[in-house]
């Protein structure tokens, strides 16, 4: 497990020609009883793998759907201790990479030596921390290099080229490429210059290229597979498991598995 299962897991799909599938959950919404099986059921579902989000009180990036997750999350009794627990326990049911998306504020409450000891323990592979910039990750690094943990970075539609390549650098495991400007949820259409972006994000980037932010039909999946290796979706995957609309989320994992069956 760690950085170096998430970096062959998915660069194993590439090689294959597979499309990569990444869904976002929030830990607890629904209840923690409930996480295990949320994750069980998008692994066989076809997930490459899975990001887990942490309830947090101030969740800058996130738009109202994830969101009011994190709040029914929190309101259900939701903690990181909590999370860990259930997932230190049942992780094996679980063959795929799991990455945490937390904001750093409840690392740092938490304490760094033991969110990353936590980690290990837990099996988590990857961590994705929208609000700890580039340039301040050595706070953290240490600690989850220690732990063999990838820090995946996120590129916004606003990075110059130089920081593009900065970015590029610097991530493990896979690369974000936000695809819109502002927080998270579905949007109707994207910009006409968001191709060429992604097209050079894939060009500077030795590791997956992901696009996120957004992307919420099975159409979507299709023409961002074609142009970078995958998605990641998280309100799309969040509102279908408030409504029970399970099917509608195998829809949206199955243009992948389609691509994977004509690899």
């Amino acid at each position: 497990m760690g950085k170096k299962f998430l970096e062959e897991s998915l660069k194993k799909l590439r090689t294959d020609g597979q499309g990569i599938f990444i869904p976002y959950i929030m830990a607890g919404d629904g209840g923690l009883d409930n996480l295990l099986d949320q994750l069980s059921f998008l692994e066989k579902a076809g997930a490459s793998a899975i990001e887990i989000g942490i309830p947090f009180s101030d969740p800058a990036a996130d738009g109202p759907v994830i969101q009011e997750a994190g709040k029914r999350a929190l309101q259900s009794g939701t903690t990181l201790s909590g999370i860990f627990e259930v997932l230190k326990e049942g992780r094996d049911r679980i063959s795929i990479p799991l990455i945490f998306m937390t904001y750093f504020n409840p690392v740092l409450q938490y304490g760094l030596k033991r969110f990353a000891e936590d980690c290990t323990k837990a099996a988590i592979d990857g961590l994705i921390i929208p609000d700890l910039p580039l340039e301040h990750g050595d706070i953290l690094r240490p600690y989850i290099q220690k732990e063999e943990i990838a820090l995946v970075q996120l590129a916004s539609l606003t990075s110059s080229n130089e920081r593009m390549k900065e970015i590029a650098n610097a991530t493990e495991g896979f690369l974000y490429a936000v695809t819109i400007n502002g927080t998270t949820g579905a949007v109707k259409e994207f910009k006409s210059s968001l191709k060429e972006h992604l097209k050079e994000l894939k060009n500077i980037c030795s590791v997956p290229v992901l696009a996120g932010f957004g992307i919420s039909t099975p159409d979507h999946v299709r023409e961002f597979i074609g142009i970078t290796d995958g998605v990641v979706v998280g309100s799309k995957i969040i509102q279908h498991l408030q409504d029970g609309n399970l099917d509608d989320i195998k829809k949206l994992i199955e243009p992948v598995r389609n691509n994977a069956a004509v690899s």
